[in-house]
């Protein structure tokens, strides 16, 4: 991240804290929602970390899947991780929502965003005072969006809902086998705001992560979007790409071929245009202190070969994480952006292409703010309604 985040994160832990948010925090027991590669990628985490971990999936053919359990390979804590076993530590699976999230002191929320806002509405009439929500990756507004459909689910627990906006790793799965490569730092922050003990304790699990004091801060930190978007949509002959030349007729290098080498100059320039109008946005919201264009870039596409590269998704991969970007990090922008008065072409060209790219309209899908309960003329407006939701206020 760039040196400004640093600083910011460095500040907001050396601030004071109330007794509350300086009291330990203990997340022995862990229950994960879904059963995709990022859900089986956390129980494993934390299963090395020695919690009580339980999987829950609505999903036959995802349990059936997990029978053989969970390899991790590459970086982070290689080793094979079982699953349903009475006589070792191993992953207790369900189908049933209640039995897994019960007594759980934290609750990762997994999957595309479509998943995580079922699961946000389920857990309305299961959640206990303490315990803890994580999305991860949260994106942009994803901790205000689980909050509203806790809240329409009549949910009056006092829990709090964590937006992490990336996992420790990179992972390339081939069937439970999880091939990783160590992510960069991510911001991370609370709501109700300032309860630092939750992402110190978050951090044996998701150790990239690094606070930051508020949801907003977090939201606009996101830079998945707009560097994976251009960089899996932008290539061909016209544009080039970042790939190490190689003779002609020659194979790249597997090791050369990387997340990071989709980005050549001309995806580059693009991505600053996006960076530059989530920056402007971000200002108007009183959020100034954001990564640099490099620092984003670093963040999501990772090492350009070697030690933290990015592997380059297959195509089903990438359609998917087209169709959760804009739904997760440039449709909440441009909500923003609408209410605040601040022209964002490249962004909303961006999620047009992407909805072309797809044949489907994936705008009216996206989190908006005033679809999760933020209804406000002006940007001013908006920052009192959020500044009262991040101290804890319905």
């Amino acid at each position: 991240m760039s040196g400004g985040f640093e600083d910011f994160a460095a500040a907001f832990s050396a601030q004071k804290t109330t007794v509350d948010s300086i009291q330990s925090l203990n997340l022995d027991k862990v229950a994960v929602l879904g059963g995709g590669p990022d859900a089986r990628l956390i129980a494993a985490l934390c299963l090395s970390e020695g919690a009580d971990v339980r999987l829950f999936s609505a999903y036959g053919k995802e349990l059936e899947a997990l029978r053989g359990g969970v390899a991790l390979r590459g970086a982070g804590p290689v080793g094979s991780y079982q699953v349903d076993q009475n006589d070792t530590p191993s992953i207790k699976t369900s189908a049933e929502l209640d039995s897994v999230v019960g007594d759980a002191d934290v609750i990762f929320l997994t999957g595309p965003i479509h998943k995580q806002r079922t699961y946000a509405m389920v857990l309305a009439d299961h959640l206990s005072d303490g315990q803890v929500l994580v999305l991860a990756p949260g994106r942009s507004m994803g901790a205000l969006e689980t909050r509203h459909f806790l809240n329409v689910g009549g949910a009056t627990a006092d829990v709090t809902i964590v937006e992490a906006v990336g996992l420790p790793y990179w992972y390339e799965a081939n069937g439970t086998t999880l091939q990783l490569s160590e992510a960069g730092q991510v911001p991370a922050a609370t709501l109700p705001a300032g309860r630092s003990n939750v992402i110190a304790a978050l951090q044996r699990f998701l150790p990239n992560i690094r606070p930051t004091l508020s949801i907003m801060q977090s939201g606009f930190s996101d830079g998945s979007a707009l560097v994976e978007i251009p960089a899996l949509i932008l290539g061909g002959v016209a544009m080039g790409d970042g790939a190490i030349p190689v003779p002609m007729g020659a194979t790249p290098l597997p090791e050369n071929q990387t997340f990071r080498a989709l980005i050549g100059s001309e995806q580059a320039s693009v991505i600053a245009s996006l960076a530059d109008e989530r920056r402007a946005v971000a200002s108007r919201f009183g959020v100034r202190d954001l990564p640099s264009t490099e620092a984003w870039i670093d963040c999501r596409a990772g090492a350009l070969k070697g030690e933290g590269s990015r592997p380059v998704p297959s195509r089903a991969d990438a359609r998917a994480m087209l169709r959760d970007g804009v739904a997760g990090s440039l449709v909440p922008l441009l909500s923003a952006a609408k209410m605040a008065g601040v022209s964002v072409p490249v962004t909303e060209a961006i999620i047009a292409l992407v909805s072309s790219v797809l044949g489907a309209d994936i705008a009216p899908t996206g989190r908006k703010l005033e679809t999760i309960g933020i209804v406000a003329n002006d940007a001013d407006e908006a920052r009192t309604i959020l500044d009262s939701i991040s101290k804890g206020g319905k």
